[in-house]
């Protein structure tokens, strides 16, 4: 009777159903007391589910004895419980025991650690345990203790299990070589805990069978190892947000299964790595807060990184011209059909990334296959941004600020209709606002701030709903939302300056309507009249234009050195 809408208490007529093996009910809307007697007669129960009735109140059944002696599976997740049931201490045919998701606390009861000796998977993950001493079951398949107060050195799981799963804990000391006895483990999450010093040398080549390595959010320092052995299945790693250094090893070019790769956040020292281009399943690439450096250049394959969908390069020193050729083979990012809604992973475990979302450092707790986005942001780019950006129709998010691009918008950003957020900030664009931009209706933030574009603002659909912020710095824009209006000799306009080299320097054109008015803002009214006055009588202010535009482009260059070192 799973997934409907049953309301009221569990019915104590249940009790006559002597033969029963198997009762179903979760997610429902249950509510009342489950007295233990509804099952003193049920001696052949084998599988119960009352999980996500959150109104029920399961007291007295968690604290009874002597029922359920046949009992091999029970779930009871999200049932508010706050004790392991007392019942399990007679469960010797209990196999599957699921309790996650409650209100548990405290040390688990040594009584509970000789529990089933046949257990196959145990679930304790969300509640708020803080030890658990030595796992005895020998035959233990599936452990879930994540999402705890659980301390102290890392357990070792049998040599049985396949699914260990313990992040968001605190567990601390190092990760133990012996979980490299391990031979058939599949998941392995250790992410967001206290665990230091270096990774094991064995962690990539002694399970044939692992296809998830989770050490996300640790303090283990040292290099990544340089053993993913040839034929693993490796399909996601994660190690971000620790102090690894080094270089990447060579060796991950033999996960020819690789779907994530995430090393965001750590001190890694090496070029972009263009030999991972060949990994045909590779969809997640994250390298971003680390010390990589140099130019990108061209791919070393005919069509490189044909799956990718999120690369997040930030934060690093990259330099030279945005990698064109790349681009132009992001197939992934060029279908701009939905599909399906699907998440990456299985049935059991979820990738989960962190990606800087419309401004803001979000994790991704599931990964939308859907989802698409690009940040070069935080490097030394120069050059312009390419007319084939324009081809990645399915981009949710393109960030290319705090570089030195120059040139002018490329009017082909307009053809990326599924396009969130766009960020050009803090680089060297000049000219107008592509009008193809209007055409995005699913844009939502647009930072176009701190560039050298001029004219004006295009008018309709989102962007009658961008505010000032998302043009600040760029003095030769007029129109909605600034106050400055667009057209010639307009009372209140303040024009970008005109200039042209000379041999000698530069001249200014139109000097006249816009000197006295810049110099006013910058040293206070009267001030700046003052100096208007005395420079009125100046064919060519040389002084003027060094103090003006060059302490102008040293507040700009200090301002992003300062924002450099702070992210190393």
């Amino acid at each position: 009777m799973d997934n409907n809408n049953l309301r009221g208490p569990l019915p104590l007529s249940i009790s006559k159903l002597v033969s029963l093996r198997h009762l179903s009910v979760p997610f429902n809307n249950l509510s009342g007391n489950v007295e233990s007697k509804i099952f003193s007669k049920l001696k052949s129960l084998v599988f119960l589910d009352m999980s996500n009735n959150p109104l029920l109140s399961l007291s007295s059944f968690t604290f009874a004895t002597n029922i359920l002696p046949k009992i091999a599976s029970l779930k009871l997740s999200s049932s508010n419980i706050t004790e392991i049931p007392h019942f399990l201490q007679t469960a010797e045919y209990i196999q599957i025991l699921d309790l996650s998701k409650n209100q548990i606390k405290g040390n688990i009861p040594k009584w509970f650690l000789e529990v089933g000796k046949d257990l196959y998977s145990l679930n304790l993950s969300y509640n708020s345990l803080t030890s658990i001493g030595h796992l005895p079951w020998k035959n233990l398949h599936v452990l879930d203790l994540s999402h705890n107060f659980l301390q102290g050195p890392l357990p070792i799981p049998p040599s049985s299990i396949a699914f260990f799963l313990v992040s968001r804990n605190n567990f601390s000391g190092n990760i133990p070589s012996l979980i490299c006895n391990i031979t058939f483990l599949n998941i392995l999450d250790l992410s967001h805990n206290h665990l230091s010093n270096t990774v094991p040398s064995c962690l990539g080549n002694f399970s044939d069978s692992l296809t998830v390595l989770n050490l996300r959010n640790n303090k283990l320092n040292g290099t990544i190892p340089e053993s993913f052995a040839k034929g693993n299945y490796l399909r996601s790693l994660n190690l971000n947000d620790n102090q690894l250094e080094g270089s990447l090893p060579r060796s991950l070019i033999n996960c020819r299964w690789l779907e994530v790769l995430d090393l965001g956040n750590n001190k890694i020292n090496d070029t972009f790595p263009h030999w991972l281009d060949t990994l045909p399943k590779l969809q997640v690439l994250v390298l971003r807060s680390n010390n990589f450096h140099g130019a990108m250049g061209n791919p070393k394959t005919k069509f490189p990184f044909l799956n990718l969908r999120i690369i997040d390069l930030s934060h690093n020193d990259f330099h030279g011209l945005i990698p064109t050729k790349y681009f132009n083979h992001f197939k992934a990012m060029m279908n701009a059909n939905n599909g399906e809604l699907k998440y990456m992973g299985d049935t059991y475990y979820h990738d989960s990334v962190m990606v800087t979302l419309k401004g803001f450092d979000i994790e991704m707790v599931k990964i939308q296959t859907l989802f698409t986005t690009i940040d070069c942001s935080n490097n030394r780019f120069k050059g312009e941004i390419p007319q084939s950006v324009g081809k990645l129709k399915s981009l949710k998010g393109l960030n290319f600020s705090h570089n030195s691009l120059t040139g002018q918008m490329p009017p082909s950003l307009g053809n990326l209709s599924n396009l969130e957020w766009l960020d050009l900030s803090s680089n060297m664009l000049t000219g107008n606002i592509p009008r193809q931009l209007v055409d995005i209706t699913s844009l939502e933030v647009l930072n176009l701030s701190e560039n050298h574009l001029v004219g004006p603002i295009p008018v309709g659909n989102q962007f009658n709903t961008f505010a000032n912020v998302s043009y600040f710095g760029n003095l030769g824009l007029c129109g909605l939302p600034l106050t400055r209006t667009c057209g010639d000799n307009v009372e209140g306009q303040l024009p970008l300056p005109s200039l042209t080299i000379q041999d000698n320097g530069f001249k200014f054109v139109n000097w006249f309507n816009w000197k006295v008015v810049l110099l006013g803002y910058g040293c206070g009214f009267i001030f700046g009249l003052g100096l208007g006055y005395l420079v009125l009588s100046s064919e060519k202010p040389k002084w003027l234009v060094n103090i003006v535009f060059g302490e102008r482009r040293n507040m700009v260059r200090r301002s992003r050195n300062n924002a450099r070192r702070r992210t190393r």
